[in-house]
């Protein structure tokens, strides 16, 4: 009888595990790797060191915090060096699968002889709707669990091998991976599709994001900031963002944002949404990654879909 070891993308699916009496402890893997810079050690002193000062400067997360909340259950993690079957439940969306490659590089070299499952939630059923783990039913969750993917040796080193180039200082690495249909990752590809388009577009220098964040606040013309983070969250394709995320997006826009009650865009907003004019000499800043690499060093081709390096 192997003992189980779950990790979880969140505290709420993890509440909800605990209540399911899964055999099992559960731990949480609180960070939000798609966002800030990221090495490709995962756990030690400088990855650490790295995320929170990206947090503490973008996030205003504070020191202690950061300890109870990351740290302490990374460390829980560490102590748990007797499962022999560990459990990944995350999800399609690409806050959900940059994280799940991190935990799985780590595992690879933490936890060798582990055997790796994988439960993963997206599309669920015969509508185009992408499915969260918390949008399930407890039945849903357990029907998941059953037919979990047992990740081979060769799936969990094609995760570490991604991650490895999603730290790196080239996305066009990442841009010339195109096996993912030979893995057990059903989501991944479109992820990162995703991830490279949140590079700079050459169109106007916003990113695709940004560029969305505008054109909704023009199409739906919301009354409040309530709606607007409402419509935002609900047309925001597979980047699994909160509205923590998109406050620190609206902050970058705010010389475009005329007004948030009812939301108005100005008229260079207007235009550079049209392509008329660029805004990458505005937005532009040194010290921002996406994962290995420098935001404003690259530029996203919106036609051919190709990233270029500047």
């Amino acid at each position: 009888m192997s003992s189980l070891l779950h990790i979880t993308n969140g505290d709420v699916l993890t509440e909800r595990l605990k209540k399911l009496n899964l055999s099992g402890d559960v731990i949480t893997w609180r960070e939000m790797l798609c966002e800030g810079q990221t090495l490709p050690t995962v756990g030690t002193e400088s990855f650490w060191k790295a995320r929170f000062e990206f947090l503490h400067k973008n996030y205003k997360v504070s020191k202690s915090w950061f300890i109870e909340k990351t740290l302490k259950e990374y460390r829980s993690l560490c102590s748990h060096k007797q499962q022999d079957h560990i459990i990944l439940w995350f999800e399609y969306d690409l806050f959900c699968q940059i994280n799940m490659l991190a935990v799985i590089s780590w595992l690879l070299t933490h936890r060798k002889y582990a055997q790796i499952s994988l439960v993963c939630s997206g599309k669920e059923d015969d509508t185009d709707q992408m499915y969260s783990l918390n949008d399930l039913t407890d039945e849903q969750l357990l029907r998941l669990y059953e037919n979990k993917k047992e990740l081979t040796q060769d799936d969990a080193e094609y995760a570490d091998y991604v991650w490895q180039l999603y730290c790196s200082n080239n996305p066009i690495r990442l841009e010339n991976v195109t096996d993912f249909k030979d893995y057990q990752f059903d989501y991944l590809g479109e992820a990162v599709k995703s991830h490279l388009k949140r590079f700079p577009s050459i169109a106007n220098g916003l990113n695709n994001m940004e560029n969305n964040i505008l054109q909704l606040a023009v199409d739906k013309k919301p009354k409040s900031k309530a709606e607007y983070m409402d419509i935002l969250l609900k047309n925001q394709s597979n980047l699994g963002f909160t509205d923590t995320q998109y406050d620190r997006a609206l902050t970058r826009l705010k010389p475009l944002i005329t007004s948030l009650n009812p939301v108005r865009i100005s008229k260079k907003g207007k235009e550079i949404l049209e392509g008329k004019t660029s805004y990458y000499s505005c937005i532009q800043q040194n010290d921002v990654y996406l994962g290995g690499a420098l935001k404003y060093n690259f530029l996203f081709n919106t036609e051919s879909n190709r990233i270029l390096k500047l």
